[in-house]
C-alpha cells in the first residue's frame, strides 16, 4: 500500500488528484465544524448525549460526530447514501428504472440525476423532522417558522454541498468522492475512540493490567481488520470455456476464463440494512415518553446495540438474535437484486460459453444458484461476526467505540479500492507512454 501511495506521489498528474482530493477533504471537515445560524448547538448536542446515548454511535461516525454536534453537515453523506440505496432497490421495481440501468453511460447519468433529487427530498424530510422534535422540545429558542425554515435549509443545503463535492473528487480527484468523505469521516471519530479505552483499560492501571489491556485492544482491531480484509477479497472463481468458432478462414475463440463471485457480493449493505431498521424506532421513541418499564420500553431496550451482550440483562441480547437474522437475510435479498443467474446463464450461452462439466441453459442456472446460496451464507456469517466482535467487547467490558465492524468493513474496503483505482491509473499511464515513445 505505501509503495503504491509513494509511486503515485511520484506521477504529477495523480499527485494534482491527491492534492485535490485533500483540499476537498478539509473544506468538508470545516464545514462539519461550521455552527448551523440561529441555533445554540450546545444544548442540541448536551440534549442528543443525554437522550440518544450510543444507539446512534452509526450515524455519528458516519458524519463524522457532526450530527452530535448539530453543525451545517449535520446529515453529511447519509441522504445521499439512503438515496442510492433506494434508488437501486427500485430499479428492480419500476421498468423505466431498469432500463436506465442496463442503457450504459447515459443511464447512469439519468439515474445519478434522480438520486441528486431523491437526496434533496430526503434532507429536506430528515431536516423538517429534526427541526420540528427540537422545537417541542424546547431547545431551539423561539420555536416559530423562520426558525424551522432556518434549519431545515441549513442541513438541506449542507447536504447537498456535501454530496456536491464528493462529485467533484469522483471526477478529478482519486477514488469514488462518496466513499472518500465517508472513509475520512469515521476515521475522524478514531482518535477520540482510542483516548476514551485508553482512559477505561489503560490510565492509572498497573503495568501487568496495561501490558494486557493494549495486547487485547490491538489483537481485537488487528484481527477484525485482517478478517475485514480476507472477507473483502474472497472470491469464488468459476471456470468458464467458450467453444471455437469459424469466422472467415480462422478459429477464433476456445479460450478459457472465469466468473468472479465475491464472497461478500452485498458488501455492507445487509448491516447497514439491519442496523437502521433496528436504530429507527430507537430514535423515533426518544421524542415522545416511553417508560422503561412498560413493554414497549423492554422492546426498545432489546434492539438498542448498547444493551446487547450484557451480563447483567442477558434477555436484551434477543435483539442480537434479531441483528443476525436481518443481516442473513438482507445478504440474500440485496444479492438477487444485483446479480441474476439466469442472465449470466443466458449470455454465457449466446457467446458459446459453458462451465466444464455443466450442461447449457437451465441446468447452468441451477448451478450458478447453488454457488451462489452457499457463498452468500459464508459472506453473511463473515458480515455477522465482524459485526459482532465489538458488539461483544462493548457489553462484557464496556468498550464503547463509535468504529464497529461496519465502520471498519467500510474503511478498509475504500482503501483497497481507492489503491487499486491509483494502481490502475499508473498502469495506464505507464502504456500511454510506452507507446508514445
Amino acid at each position: 500500500m505505501f509503495e503504491t501511495l509513494i509511486n503515485a506521489l511520484k506521477i504529477k498528474d495523480i499527485r494534482k488528484k491527491l492534492g485535490f482530493t485533500f483540499f476537498i477533504l478539509v473544506v468538508v471537515r470545516l464545514g462539519c465544524q461550521l455552527p448551523i445560524p440561529g441555533i445554540d448547538t450546545a444544548q442540541i448536542q448536551a440534549y442528543l448525549q443525554q437522550a440518544l446515548g450510543d444507539s446512534f454511535s452509526l450515524l455519528n461516525s458516519f458524519t463524522g460526530g457532526s450530527f452530535l454536534s448539530m453543525s451545517l453537515f449535520a446529515l453529511n453523506v447519509t441522504p445521499y447514501i439512503t438515496s442510492s440505496i433506494i434508488i437501486q432497490l427500485l430499479t428492480i421495481a419500476i421498468p423505466a428504472l431498469e432500463e436506465m440501468h442496463r442503457d450504459g453511460e447515459d443511464g447512469r447519468k439519468k439515474l445519478a440525476k434522480i438520486t441528486r433529487y431523491v437526496t434533496i427530498a430526503l434532507s429536506i424530510l430528515e431536516g423538517g423532522g429534526i427541526a420540528i422534535s427540537f422545537g417541542r422540545q424546547g431547545l431551539l429558542g423561539e420555536y416559530n417558522a423562520m426558525t424551522v425554515i432556518t434549519m431545515v435549509c441549513a442541513l438541506t443545503a449542507g447536504s447537498a454541498m456535501v454530496m456536491w463535492l464528493g462529485e467533484r473528487i469522483t471526477e478529478n480527484g482519486i477514488g469514488n468522492g462518496i466513499s472518500i468523505i465517508l472513509l475520512i469521516n469515521i476515521v475522524s471519530r478514531m482518535p477520540n475512540d482510542f483516548y476514551g479505552l485508553y482512559q477505561k483499560f489503560i490510565q492509572d492501571k498497573q503495568i501487568g493490567d496495561m501490558v494486557i489491556a493494549i495486547a487485547i485492544i490491538l489483537g481485537v482491531i488487528l484481527g477484525t481488520v485482517i478478517l475485514t480484509i480476507l472477507l473483502q477479497d474472497a472470491e469464488r472463481r468459476i471456470p468458464v470455456q467458450y467453444s471455437k468458432k469459424l469466422q472467415g478462414r480462422k478459429m477464433v475463440g476456445g479460450q478459457a476464463t472465469h466468473i468472479p463471485l465475491k464472497v461478500n457480493t452485498a458488501g455492507v449493505i445487509p448491516i447497514i440494512f439491519a442496523s437502521s431498521l433496528l436504530q429507527f424506532p430507537i430514535i423515533i421513541s426518544q421524542f415522545f415518553t416511553v417508560k422503561t418499564t412498560s413493554t414497549a420500553g423492554k422492546i426498545i431496550a432489546a434492539l438498542n446495540q448498547s444493551n446487547w451482550c450484557d451480563p447483567e440483562h442477558p434477555k436484551r441480547s434477543i435483539g442480537l438474535l434479531i441483528y443476525i437474522v436481518l443481516v442473513i437475510l438482507f445478504a440474500y435479498f440485496y444479492t438477487s437484486i444485483t446479480f441474476n443467474p439466469i442472465e449470466v446463464s443466458n449470455n454465457m450461452k449466446k457467446q458459446g460459453g459453458f462451465i466444464p462439466g455443466i450442461r447449457p441453459g437451465r441446468t447452468t442456472t441451477d448451478y450458478l444458484n447453488r454457488i451462489l446460496n452457499s457463498i452468500i451464507f459464508i459472506g453473511a456469517v463473515g458480515l455477522t461476526i465482524i459485526a459482532v466482535i465489538p458488539i461483544f467487547f462493548n457489553g462484557v467490558f464496556g468498550a464503547d467505540v463509535s468504529f464497529g465492524g461496519t465502520s471498519l468493513i467500510i474503511v478498509v474496503g475504500v482503501v483497497l479500492e481507492t489503491i487499486k483505482q491509483m494502481e490502475s491509473q499508473m498502469l495506464v499511464r505507464h502504456y500511454s507512454g510506452f507507446l508514445s515513445e
